[in-house]
């Protein structure tokens, strides 16, 4: 792999992933969490994500051929899934429970919807997928230290997320997460749409 080549395999996977647009979601998802849970759901999300990534770069759509899944079904499956998370940002539905149950630690997510599908998303699997495709281990190896720079950047952002809520304060956390869950819901919406389109040859 070329400079060349890897500059703009750090560009597409940087537009797909945006680590720029991740850093409100983050914040939004860990509202009043201590800079330390902060962190850790930040390496854990991140971790999880290059896992992922990785293991569809080196197995590539075998993955989801052998599961009997195609890659429109999955962005579909995605979208659904990412329209929940959305649909309980609007709601405040994350916030603990009524009836004593405040005291009840704030569900992880880390994995759902952090590492996937927002960071290790449809997009970033397919890229990889592309990167890797005929790919020499070690065009394969460059490849993935691309992806891997980029989701140090997405860590970078996701650090950034305590002053920039502090910052903000309370009520503007809460204008913030209503937004983005209008946001997160029209871009599961876009999902389910390119999936369907995909499928239907549009």
């Amino acid at each position: 792999m070329t400079l060349t080549e890897a500059a703009t395999a750090f560009t597409a996977l940087f537009v797909v992933i945006d680590p720029i647009g991740l850093a409100p979601i983050f914040i939004a998802m860990t509202a009043g969490m201590s800079p330390r849970q902060r962190r850790a759901i930040a390496v854990r999300a991140c971790v999880i994500a290059i896992g992922l990534l990785v293991a569809f770069a080196l197995l590539g759509e075998s993955i989801l051929n052998f599961l009997g899944i195609s890659m429109p079904a999955f962005r579909i499956a995605g979208g659904l899934l990412l329209f929940l998370t959305a649909l309980e940002m609007l709601f405040e539905k994350r916030q603990p429970k009524r009836e004593g149950r405040a005291e009840e630690p704030t569900s992880d997510p880390s994995v759902f919807p952090l590492a996937l599908p927002l960071i290790a998303g449809p997009g970033a699997i397919a890229t990889m997928i592309l990167l890797t495709d005929g790919a020499s281990p070690l065009g394969a190896a460059q490849a993935i230290g691309v992806m891997v720079a980029v989701i140090a950047v997405v860590f970078a952002f996701f650090l950034l997320a305590t002053p920039i809520e502090r910052m903000l304060g309370a009520t503007g956390t809460n204008v913030v997460t209503r937004l983005l869950g209008m946001l997160l819901a029209a871009l599961s919406v876009q999902f389910v749409l390119d999936g369907i389109g995909t499928l239907l040859g549009w």
